[in-house]
């Protein structure tokens, strides 16, 4: 390891050289950025990222960015785009341009078909005089700075100004657009919040011939029979309409053996709980997670809208379903 330099403090100058493309970048922020977000507002079809080299890379991001916030994007790679994959862009889509230089030839040679084409084009660089700048009908200009690199030659503090500029691209476009929490969720159903905004109890919970109950009338043995054979931690207990009678859970079942409770002949209408907490099918999962957690419950009946009985739900389950408060 060389130790002729001080590798501290050359780190926190790269830091400064990179805060200091940032400032200058946000300094310059204005009409320029400001008609990118209307050609993105009132783009009728997609937009469109290309780019070589470190600044591709940035550029699939900031594609990925703009479509996880409600702007449909994607990335085109320019020497695929020269293979076949400028058949994907269409009139009504506006395509953005990244090359600091404003001269990389991958880039440049897209021109003349963009232009036949007759998209919308928008040159992201650092060189008004160059030909990216000149071909393309909007721009937005980069200030002067320093590459963070010590030869002042790896792209560094250009791709950093770069990586922000496409987050102020695509986050002020959703918010502009309105775009909600829950439009987030549907866009990234996997996710935590996804499945925060998506997830239903009638998702979750245990129905038909998996969920375990018994008619009013029934013998103790035969609630815990039924229990078992499902895997549950409770058996609802219901009418011969279906409407919510009662429950029985195992901690009831615990206590009941403790007190010498005879399960051969007891029916469960004496035991059970006859006012337990339920559940619409319809509300959300972890909505009903709250509910359980605050009552210190670990499960419960479902209902729909006639207050049938129609399953019952565990709060493990939504655990399982990684959902979380």
């Amino acid at each position: 390891m060389d130790t002729q330099f001080d590798v501290i403090a050359e780190a926190k100058s790269i830091f400064d050289k990179e805060i200091e493309a940032l400032e200058k970048t946000r300094n310059v922020i204005g009409e320029d950025f400001e008609t990118i977000i209307r050609l993105v507002l009132s783009c009728r079809g997609k937009v469109i990222i290309t780019g070589m080299g470190k600044p591709g890379h940035i550029g699939a991001k900031m594609a990925a960015t703009f479509a996880s916030l409600g702007t449909p994007a994607f990335f085109m790679h320019p020497a695929e785009a020269m293979h076949g994959d400028l058949g994907m862009v269409e009139e009504k889509d506006v395509v953005i341009l990244l090359s600091y230089s404003g001269e990389s030839e991958e880039v440049t040679r897209l021109l003349p078909v963009l232009q036949e084409i007759n998209c919308e084009t928008v040159a992201i660089t650092g060189k008004e005089k160059s030909t990216l700048a000149k071909e393309c009908r909007h721009h937005f200009f980069f200030p002067a700075f320093e590459e963070a690199c010590f030869m002042h030659l790896a792209p560094t503090s250009s791709t950093t100004a770069l990586l922000v500029l496409g987050d102020a691209l695509a986050v002020v476009a959703s918010r502009a657009k309105h775009y909600t929490k829950e439009d987030f969720g549907l866009h990234h159903p996997a996710g935590a919040l996804g499945k925060k905004l998506l997830v239903r109890v009638q998702n979750l919970m245990y129905t038909g011939r998996d969920n375990a109950v018994v008619l009013c009338g029934s013998s103790l043995r035969s609630a815990i029979v039924e229990m078992s054979a499902k895997g549950l931690s409770m058996v609802t207990v219901v009418d011969e309409d279906n409407n919510l009678a009662g429950i029985i859970t195992d901690g009831d079942l615990r206590r009941m053996l403790e007190r010498g409770v005879d399960v051969y002949h007891e029916t469960v209408d004496n035991v059970m709980t006859k006012t337990p907490k339920w559940i619409d099918h319809r509300e959300m999962a972890v909505n009903a997670l709250q509910f359980m957690s605050d009552r210190k419950i670990t499960g419960m009946p479902v209902l729909n809208g006639d207050r049938k009985v129609v399953g019952s739900v565990l709060m493990q389950d939504i655990y399982k379903a990684g959902i979380v408060r």
